[in-house]
C-alpha cells in the first residue's frame, strides 16, 4: 500500500496507507456505526459525495460480491478503516475489497485512529475532506479544498437515479440457498421515484406484493397521473438518496405536483425530507448525521423500540405537526422519524426499513404500504 494524504476543512492533516483507487478526491466526511455490510454501505447511493468512516475495526475480510451491491455501482468518494484486511475467507466472496474498490474508483484509506476521528467528527461535526495520493503537502491539499465545490451546492440526483424507465422483479434474495426467492403473486402496481434507491427496498417493495414500476427522478407529472387517473398503479414510492435534499428544487415540484392530487405516496429517508419540502417544511442539518445499525426508534403508535439502520444528514422541522403526526421518533436526538400527513393519503419514515445491513424490525412498513394503497377507495 502507498502513501495518501488526508486534510480536513478544520485544520487536521495527517496520512494514511492507501488501498483501492488512487487520485485526488473531495467529499464529505462522516461515519457509520454497523459492524457489517460493508460492501453495502459503499454501493448504497446515498453516501454519493461523501467519504465513509468505519467504526468497526477490520473491514475487507470477507471481501466483495455481486449480490450485496445496493446499486450497480459505488458512488461514495472513499472510505476509512482502521485496518484493512488483504486477506478475505467468505464462501460468497469473489474478489477482495482492494480490487472492488478499484474497479469502483473509490479510494480507500487504512492505518488510521478511526476512534479519534470519529469522536472528532462528532465534536466538530460532519465537514468536506480532500483525500490525494497524488499531493503530499498541507498547503497544496487545503488550497485544493477550498477551491472545490461543497456536498451541499451539487446535485447528486443526476448523477445516481436511473436514466430509463424498468421494472423490478427480484424479491428477497436468500443466503442459504443463494438464490432470489420467489415474489408473491401482485396485489397491485406501483411507480418508484429513483432518487438513489437501494435495491433492497425494491426487494422488499416485490416481496410484499407489489409490482414496481422505477422511474427517473426527471419524470413528469403528467406520466406519473395518467398512470393513476387509469388505475394502472395505486401509489408511489418516493426512495432514499444523497446529498442536501434543499437543491432538489425540480423533485419537490414534483412531489408537491402529486400530492395536490391526492395520490397515495410513501417515503424512505430523502423521499421522507422531500415531502416535507414539497409541503413548505424545510429540512435542517443534523451535526453529523446518523449513519449505522443500532439506532432506536420509538412506534408511538404501538409503543415499541425498533433497532433501526439509518443513513442521512438532514432532518425534517418539528412544526411539521402542523401538518402531519409523528409517528416515529429517534430515542437518541428526539428527531422525527416518521410522518402521517393529515389531510392527505401520505406517510413516510426517516429510517431504513430494508436495512441491508442491519436490523429488520421495521420491515412491516413495507407491508404498511401495501395496505393503505389497498385500503384507499
Amino acid at each position: 500500500m502507498n502513501n495518501i494524504s488526508v486534510y480536513l476543512e478544520n485544520g487536521l492533516f495527517f496520512s494514511g496507507k492507501s488501498f483501492g483507487a488512487t487520485g485526488t478526491t473531495v467529499g464529505e466526511i462522516v461515519f457509520n456505526t454497523s459492524l457489517t455490510g460493508y460492501q453495502e454501505i459503499i454501493s448504497d447511493p446515498s453516501y454519493a459525495g461523501q467519504f465513509i468512516t468505519f467504526t468497526t475495526s477490520e473491514i475487507g475480510n470477507v471481501g466483495t460480491n455481486r449480490q450485496d451491491m445496493e446499486s450497480k455501482k459505488a458512488y461514495c468518494k472513499g472510505i476509512i478503516v482502521r485496518n484493512y484486511s488483504e486477506h478475505y475467507s467468505n464462501f460468497r466472496a469473489e474478489e477482495s475489497l482492494d480490487s472492488f474498490l478499484k474497479a469502483q474508483g473509490v479510494i480507500g484509506i487504512a492505518d488510521i485512529d478511526t476512534r479519534f476521528l470519529t469522536k472528532m467528527i462528532r465534536k466538530d461535526g460532519a465537514m468536506m475532506m480532500i483525500a490525494s495520493t497524488e499531493y503530499h503537502t498541507e498547503d497544496k491539499l487545503r488550497e485544493l479544498l477550498k477551491n472545490s465545490p461543497r456536498i451541499e451546492e451539487i446535485n447528486y440526483i443526476n448523477e445516481v437515479s436511473t436514466k430509463e424507465i424498468y421494472t423490478h422483479n427480484n424479491s428477497i434474495f436468500d443466503i442459504e440457498k443463494f438464490v432470489y426467492s420467489n415474489p408473491p403473486v401482485s396485489k397491485a402496481k406501483i411507480i418508484a421515484i429513483d432518487f438513489g434507491i437501494k435495491q433492497n427496498i425494491l426487494n422488499e417493495l416485490t416481496s410484499a406484493g407489489l409490482e414496481v414500476e422505477v422511474v427517473p427522478n426527471n419524470i413528469s407529472s403528467e406520466y406519473i397521473l395518467n398512470k393513476f387517473n387509469t388505475g394502472e398503479i395505486k401509489g408511489i414510492f418516493l426512495s432514499n438518496g444523497p446529498g442536501d435534499p434543499l437543491v432538489l428544487e425540480q423533485e419537490s415540484k414534483l412531489i408537491s405536483e402529486l400530492s395536490n392530487k391526492s395520490v397515495p405516496m410513501f417515503g424512505i429517508c430523502l423521499g421522507h425530507q422531500l415531502l416535507s419540502i414539497a409541503h413548505g417544511y424545510k429540512t435542517k442539518k443534523l451535526k453529523f448525521g446518523h449513519h449505522g445499525g443500532n439506532h432506536p426508534v420509538k412506534n408511538l403508535k404501538t409503543g415499541a423500540v425498533e433497532i433501526t439502520a439509518q443513513n442521512h444528514n438532514y432532518s425534517v422541522p418539528d412544526n411539521i405537526t402542523e401538518i402531519a403526526d409523528i409517528s416515529h421518533v429517534n430515542l437518541f436526538d428526539g428527531t422525527i422519524e416518521g410522518l402521517i400527513y393529515k389531510d392527505r393519503p401520505i406517510f413516510s419514515v426517516q429510517h431504513h426499513p430494508e436495512a441491508s445491513p442491519g436490523p429488520k424490525e421495521s420491515n412491516y412498513i413495507f407491508q404498511q404500504f401495501v395496505n393503505h394503497i389497498l385500503n384507499m377507495k
